[in-house]
């Protein structure tokens, strides 16, 4: 038998702990506690073992001080942290109390295997179908997966011959595990040049982009550079096209880290190499170097495959949004999506999907 709630929330990162605070505040109550039939309820579904959604899961050596700005939860402020503290300790801290504050209906950890539409009716109910909490029937869903365990890996000739260690950014713990080796690094986004700094430290690195990566003079401006940055993501997101990395939108800040990459010649960037061989990598101009290992920091993409039964992507590859709605499946909102990646904007979208949900699908419940 199918369990009901109004609404489901899928993931309890940032995103999902605003959507989860917002429909509190607007009174719908826990789905795991007996209601009457006219409650509206909610529940939240999280992959993770443990409050503090892709956080818990960042290297070791990430400080507070290298992340970007961790905004705070609706409702409860973030205690002072010190920027020598583990982002992967610190913010699941945070979290977990907030969680603890509010008392959300959350299971975990439970993973959304798919999500269907019970039938044809354009009205009717969505199916959450998950890996060990049975199949939940809602009226709307609130998806907010991130993009963490959606790492982007290229296909590259030769990879499957390398007789050296390959990882992705989502596996780097330290650079203490490359003394000595010699690393080819592919990416040019944020975690790549952190990785980089890191790395170089300890070991012989080669920097490989597809494109020269472009640094921005002078300080990156959150009240006018931020504003344009979510306004071009917005606009693709609306036209129905893939939103690109943020760095592909904001380009890379002399940070600290960067800075001292460059001041040690780290940041001496190499075109793509054209072929992997068993021990190395085959240049653009024909060279070869020999390496120990590759870190594919080229970043991920959105955790959606759950919802491909719903067939949401449109003509231009990408899922096609009105604010948070997806114009395709007005029942199903992304947060934590496109212009809401950032944690201020998580929250914000957290707030905009339960006040367009209660307008549109759930005010129709009532009419």
């Amino acid at each position: 038998m199918d369990r009901i709630a109004t609404v489901v929330v899928i993931g309890a990162g940032q995103a999902g702990l605003s959507a989860a605070f917002h429909l509190r505040r607007r009174g719908f109550t826990s789905a795991l506690e007996p209601a009457t039939p006219d409650a509206r309820t909610f529940v939240v579904l999280d992959a993770n073992p443990a409050p503090g959604g892709a956080w818990q899961h960042r290297w070791e050596s990430l400080r507070m001080a290298t992340v970007n700005g961790i905004f705070d939860l609706p409702g409860l402020p973030k205690p002072p942290i010190d920027d020598t503290d583990a982002s992967r300790d610190a913010v699941p801290a945070y979290f977990a109390a907030y969680e603890r504050e509010f008392g959300f209906p959350i299971l975990r950890p439970v993973s959304v295997d798919a999500v269907r539409r019970a039938d044809d009716d354009p009205a009717g109910d969505l199916l959450v179908e998950t890996d060990r909490e049975g199949t939940w029937r809602t009226r709307a869903v609130i998806n907010a997966t991130g993009t963490w365990t959606s790492p982007r890996l290229p296909a590259y000739p030769g990879a499957d011959t390398f007789r050296g260690r390959q990882l992705h950014t989502r596996d780097y713990v330290s650079a203490d595990e490359f003394d000595g080796q010699r690393v080819a690094i592919v990416g040019g986004g944020i975690s790549a040049v952190q990785q980089l700094e890191e790395i170089s430290r300890v070991a012989q690195t080669f920097w490989f982009t597809r494109r020269e990566p472009v640094f921005l003079e002078g300080d990156f401006l959150p009240e006018t550079s931020g504003r344009d940055t979510i306004a071009k993501v917005t606009a693709d997101v609306e036209a129905g096209r893939l939103a690109g990395s943020v760095v592909s939108y904001t380009g890379l800040i002399w940070t600290d880290y960067a800075l001292a990459a460059r001041d040690r010649g780290a940041l001496a960037r190499r075109p793509m190499f054209t072929a992997i061989e068993p021990t190395g990598v085959r240049e653009a101009d024909g060279s070869f170097t020999e390496v120990d290992a590759i870190l594919w920091a080229t970043g991920f993409t959105a955790a959606l495959e759950h919802l491909d039964p719903l067939d949401l992507r449109g003509p231009l590859g990408g899922i096609q949004l009105e604010g948070t709605r997806v114009v395709a499946e007005p029942r199903v909102h992304l947060i934590g999506f496109g212009p809401s990646q950032s944690t201020i904007g998580a929250n914000r979208a957290g707030r905009e999907a339960v006040a367009t949900l209660v307008k549109t699908v759930l005010a129709a419940d009532t009419a």
